[in-house]
């Protein structure tokens, strides 16, 4: 019997011996051969088949610089050291999939050296941080006599690293960039500094960093406002905030979809970022920033409500108010669910911010398909937009619709015509000064029949709001050692490029970029918040309700009294009113705020709940594994 202990003993020690020698082996061979498991449910550490798919299609040798410092300070050091590892074992990911059609070099830029001059040339300048040491961390990339530079690899935007590195391969072997119009009179392009703003001290205007963004992948064409024909090299338009456009723009555009083009248009029921709802002096102006292509929509069987916003008590949005934090329904955070994940521009977006958007509704007409890509949650409601900032209001009388509204449609397949009698005739008279331009484009485009149905398929993608695509709602913008850094706040930016990537018919870039600003919301949390929020909503029209019938029983003693001299003087029973009302105030006050405290009780106890299953569950669940499986074994080991 103890001659069995002994060898079951010395099988065991073996065994783990064994163990650790396989284990050894495995990571020594991994580190050799750079083999690397990524074990994350969307696979974020590993390269996306859009990148891959771009390195397949390479027919040419491409050439990867990075330079990155080696010296300098421990602080210099300690800024380089981390982050440039994790950009290497990217590069070698890249190397292994490229087989053979892109070549990595790496050279350390040292002061006065020839790697410094190499880098300057390719346009990666050195960084100064706050040690006073100059280091280098930026990629340049070139095939045949194109060159596109990466400056600086911050480490702030490390989750959009393989989107950047990607796109920059993409240009350098696809130098000929599809042209894309934009139809819009926002100042989306910027407006470079003129003397007359030199003399008022006034800056020059960036332009907004959604166009910024899309000019790095596409030739982006300012069309204006005033159209007549939309040129023939242009395939795909955005429209940003078409308000108040002409018949003959609206015409513009509608022979430009019936003859296959695509388009991405931005409307909104309340843009509270455009300039001309920025009046001092008629405050109401704020609210006549609505835009629409309503004549189009019409043709499509598509309406937008203008007059209303929707609100959600799902994606409720926190910022600051004059009580403090408050959430706010009109100003959505959407989450994973939001999405379609039937479109490929959609599927893996997962966060977006909608502010005071409008819905689609209707049936679209004979040839033509629907496809929702953002919606909202049953628990939603139209609110009057007059209403869209009167957050305590909106709680107080919501109602769930309990059916989700279309915030963003796609319409696919052969469009007919808005214009059944042709091009409309122009009401606004000619400037002397363009009589010239202006008749030599009608003479071009006189003799061209208009379409009354469409020669091929097209698409339309219609979203409900202007205002995600400002960088107020969409990025924050930093400066770190002089240099403009952008960091995506939520997925705007991604959702607008991707669409426009997939309507342009490059969806190659659409899997990476769109799970760099992927991130991991707590939906149940969210859910519980709305659930415990209605439990005391009807506390909160109580005390409304009482406040108003107290304040009405107030007047009507007021107005029932006849002496002039007492008119601002309370009787005893407005007085024992009033403080009746007072008491039932402050004894309602008291409840609410006893029922918020259990509130945010239960939801941080759901929190460390949450926290507590996601980091011990699973040790506890392999710990009592390892002790069933030792039960077991000593039974068996019992029983010989």
């Amino acid at each position: 019997m103890k001659s069995n202990k002994n060898v079951s003993f010395l099988f065991s020690t073996v065994g783990v011996i064994v163990m650790l020698a396989i284990v050894a082996a495995v990571c020594l061979l991994s580190n050799v051969y750079k083999v690397r498991m990524d074990f994350t449910e969307d696979r974020l550490f590993t390269l996306s088949q859009g990148t891959k798919d771009i390195l397949a299609n390479l027919d040419t040798p491409v050439e990867l610089r990075f330079y990155c410092s080696q010296g300098g300070s421990e602080a210099a050091q300690l800024f380089v050291k981390n982050y440039s590892r994790n950009v290497d074992d990217l590069l070698k990911e890249y190397s292994k999939a490229a087989k053979g059609m892109l070549q990595v070099k790496r050279y350390n830029p040292e002061p006065d050296s020839d790697a410094e001059d190499m880098a300057h040339a390719d346009g990666v300048e050195g960084q100064t941080i706050n040690t006073g040491d100059t280091i280098y961390m930026g990629i340049a990339i070139s095939c045949l006599d194109n060159t596109v530079a990466l400056p600086f690899l911050s480490p702030t935007r490390e989750r959009l690293l393989e989107y950047d590195i990607s796109r920059a391969i993409a240009r350098v072997a696809s130098p000929d960039k599809v042209k894309v119009g934009v139809v819009t009179d926002l100042p989306v392009f910027g407006m470079e500094m003129n003397p007359m703003m030199m003399q008022m001290q006034q800056r020059g205007m960036p332009a907004w960093t959604f166009i910024s963004e899309l000019k790095s992948d596409f030739d982006v064409v300012d069309l204006g406002t005033s159209l007549e024909e939309i040129p023939e090299d242009i395939q795909t338009v955005i429209v940003i905030h078409p308000k108040n456009l002409s018949d003959s723009t609206l015409f513009a555009l509608d022979q430009f979809i019936l003859r296959g083009g695509r388009m991405l248009a931005y409307v909104d029921p309340l843009f509270r970022l455009d300039p001309a709802g920025q009046s001092q002096q008629n405050p109401m102006a704020q609210y006549d920033t609505a835009s629409t292509m309503e004549k189009l929509f019409t043709a499509w069987g598509i309406t937008f409500d203008t007059t209303r916003v929707i609100a959600d008590k799902n994606y409720p949005t926190t910022l600051g108010s004059q009580t403090g934090q408050a959430e706010f329904i009109t100003v959505l955070s959407l989450t994973a669910d939001a999405f379609s994940e039937e479109n490929i521009a959609t599927s893996q977006v997962d966060s977006a911010l909608m502010a005071f958007a409008g819905t689609f509704s209707g049936t679209p007409a004979d040839g033509l398909t629907k496809t929702t890509l953002i919606k909202s949650s049953t628990n939603s409601q139209l609110v009057d937009k007059m209403l869209s900032e009167r957050n305590q209001v909106l709680n107080r009388d919501f109602q769930a619709s309990n059916k989700q509204h279309d915030l963003a449609v796609m319409l696919t397949g052969k469009f007919k015509t808005a214009f059944p009698d042709g091009k409309p005739a122009k009401t606004e008279a000619k400037d002397e000064d363009d009589d010239d331009d202006k008749d030599a484009d009608e003479a071009k485009t006189a003799d061209k029949p208009a379409l009354k149905e469409a020669t091929k398929e097209g698409a339309v993608v219609l979203v409900g709001d202007v205002d995600m695509l400002h960088d107020n709602f969409s990025v924050r913008v930093t400066s770190i050692f002089g240099q403009r850094i952008v960091q995506p706040l939520n997925g705007n930016l991604t959702l607008a490029q991707n669409i426009t990537e997939q309507l342009a018919g490059n969806s190659s870039l659409i899997n990476m970029r769109s799970r760099a600003t992927m991130n991991r919301p707590f939906t149940k949390i969210q859910e519980y918040r709305a659930k415990a929020e209605q439990q005391y909503q009807s506390q909160l029209m109580d005390l409304e309700n009482r406040l108003n019938e107290a304040r009405t029983k107030i007047s009507e003693l007021q107005r029932a009294k006849t002496d002039g001299s007492q008119k601002f003087i309370l009787s005893d029973e407005q007085k024992a009113e009033l403080a009746n009302f007072r008491k039932s105030e402050a004894e309602t006050a008291k409840k609410l705020k006893e029922v918020r405290k259990n509130l945010r009780k239960d939801i941080t106890s759901l929190e460390n709940n949450l926290t507590w299953i996601n980091t011990a569950g699973m040790a506890f669940v392999v710990v009592l594994v390892g002790i069933v499986i030792a039960i077991i074994k000593r039974k068996r080991t019992a029983a010989k």
